[in-house]
């Protein structure tokens, strides 16, 4: 319970609002445990008195029991309505804040992870997560209140009464009911784990069909992909039936150790010949008191699944970041575009991906990125990006190092063209508008208009209103790339990298975009990550990169003739 703690402070903004359902719960649980037990003995010695009893004495009787079920409904039904209002406005803050979390994660994160478990996280966990944190916060005050009243008046009548004190003796099976409770909480928190992480796998398996149709045609996949999913959902199926089949254990198990209970207190009855008048609101008192022990074995098994969703949602909220801005940021304006790596390691596992790496990038030059597939050309540019900083050395924009200042006002003043650009469903002015920042000079038609994709804008049926779909999947890749390149001609930043921008295109769709890098290159500082020489002819300085060092750097005329490594790369294209 202690784990639940921090999240109940999410409750702080509405408290008001939570004090009252929970002052609801107790007078609910006050009416229960201690005015039902009391309307017995006040309203049935007078309704079947055996002597005569005026109108108004029987009516006043009778007119108890609607006025004890009217408290209990009208505060019942507040403290389930307002606790349910809490519990909603929980769920928003923690989705919230575990969403704001995935935000700031690094991107190694995310190679790590499948995105359908992390959605799951994100749904299922934290919903999970707030019912049991509103349930368990409003049953841990109003069970307990329950219990302490009828017990109360046990304790009340059997002082008035001693020969009656033997009932007493019957609550000492409540710790008894403690036993299984411990137990069955065991299992449930181990089969809990198992379904939480069961879900997050269908969740993933979803994600990653829905996002793969063409291969799962192409490949005729479906019958394999229908198996696997089935295989998935039995498991499923069962830990969930495993899980209600403890969860439902423990009712019955407190009630019968309650029955047991409850027989003992009538057969010490009928011995001493206590009447049914006597009896009857004790018997009741009793079963109160057994009732919120049963209620709090529940409130047990959803501790111990609130746990299994808690591990999963701490897992992110507790994740550590890889990259965090200084707690005094250096102010980063004005930026002209020099970009140093002073001796520069990163490694992302026990292989550096980059080493000892140094160089000077004056502002307005255009650097190529070239070598191998893992030779470390887009580990170079993600540093710069700051999704990484360095094992060892430091990079510096402007003289500046770049753990000096924040991710905003870095990225702030870097365009990013990335090899397969993600455009949003949202309309095609709107997907340029993303790139817009207090650098932007141009308007959304004209830098579509430098980056060529005016014309086939206007042909969509709303033109620039026109929604593009999930992943832009109502455009061609030449024209995602383009609304790409339109993005970044708007954000005008003085420092731009392009990560394989014409790699997946036709000849044609090339072209265009030759045609428009040349208008979004200019006077910038510019990092071409490119495996096609056709796009290498923009570059007035070139690095060449093997196994995470750079092993040449200069002009392409005199690379050419001192590189083995980019020589052999440009005769394989036939440049």
């Amino acid at each position: 319970m202690k784990r639940l703690l921090p999240y109940i402070a999410l409750l702080k903004p509405i408290r008001g609002r939570f004090v009252i359902a929970i002052l609801c719960g107790l007078l609910y649980g006050i009416s229960t445990g201690l005015g039902l037990p009391y309307m017995l003995k006040k309203v049935f010695p007078v309704v079947f008195s055996m002597e005569d009893v005026s109108n108004g004495i029987l009516l006043g009787a009778v007119a108890l029991i609607p006025l004890s079920f009217l408290i209990r409904g009208i505060t019942g039904f507040m403290n389930i309505y307002l606790i349910n209002s809490c519990g909603v406005h929980i769920l928003e803050q923690l989705r919230t804040k575990l969403f704001s979390r995935l935000q700031e994660l690094p991107t190694s994160f995310y190679q790590k992870h499948r995105i359908g478990d992390l959605q799951s996280r994100a749904i299922n966990d934290t919903e999970l997560l707030q019912n049991h944190i509103v349930n368990i916060s409003n049953d841990l005050l109003k069970q307990p209140v329950t219990l302490l009243s009828a017990i109360a008046y046990l304790v009340h009548l059997t002082l008035k009464n001693t020969e009656l004190t033997y009932i007493l003796l019957c609550l000492a099976v409540i710790p008894v009911c403690v036993f299984p409770i411990r137990q069955i909480g065991r299992k449930i928190l181990n089969r809990a784990k198992k379904l939480q992480q069961q879900t997050g796998d269908l969740s993933a398996i979803i994600t990653e069909n829905l996002s793969a149709q063409r291969e799962i045609r192409a490949f005729n996949l479906k019958e394999i992909e229908k198996d696997k999913f089935r295989k998935l959902v039995g498991v499923l199926f069962r830990f969930r039936m495993k899980l209600v089949k403890y969860n439902q254990l423990i009712a019955p198990t407190v009630e019968i150790i309650a029955a047991i209970g409850i027989a003992v207190s009538i057969f010490y009855a009928a011995k001493q010949n206590t009447s049914l008048e006597n009896l009857s609101p004790l018997i009741l008192a009793l079963y109160l008191s057994y009732e919120p022990i049963k209620k709090l074995g529940s409130i047990h098994a959803k501790v111990k699944q609130g746990n299994a969703a808690l591990d999963r949602i701490e897992y992110i909220l507790k994740h550590p970041l890889e990259v965090e801005d200084p707690t005094e940021a250096l102010p980063f304006d004005n930026v002209v575009g020099k970009v140093e790596f002073r001796n520069v390691t990163f490694s992302y596992d026990a292989s550096p991906a980059l080493k000892e790496i140094n160089a000077t990038i004056t502002p307005g030059q255009i650097v190529a990125l070239v070598g191998p597939s893992g030779a470390g050309k887009t580990t170079f540019a993600n540093l710069i990006l700051r999704f990484f900083d360095p094992s060892e050395g430091n990079l510096l924009i402007d003289d500046i190092d770049l753990r000096n200042i924040t991710q905003k006002d870095l990225r702030h003043n870097i365009a990013y063209v990335p090899q397969n650009p993600i455009l949003f469903n949202i309309s095609a002015r709107e997907n340029i508008l993303l790139g817009q920042t207090d650098n932007s000079v141009l308007s959304v038609e004209d830098a579509a208009q430098q980056a060529y994709a005016h014309k086939f804008i206007q042909e969509l049926p709303d033109g620039y209103d026109t929604l593009l779909g999930e992943k832009g999947s109502r455009l061609s890749g030449g024209q995602i790339q383009r609304i790409a390149i339109a993005r970044a001609l708007l954000r005008n930043a003085p420092i731009l990298i392009l990560d394989e921008a014409t790699s997946a295109l036709d000849a044609e769709s090339e072209h265009t975009i030759q045609q428009a890098l040349q208008n979004l290159v200019k006077d910038k500082t510019v990092f071409i990550i490119a495996h096609r020489f056709s796009t290498i002819s923009l570059a007035n300085r070139i690095l060449v990169f093997e196994e995470g060092r750079i092993i040449a750097d200069g002009a392409h005329d005199q690379i050419i003739k001192d590189c083995d490594l980019y020589r052999r790369l440009h005769e394989r294209q036939g440049d």
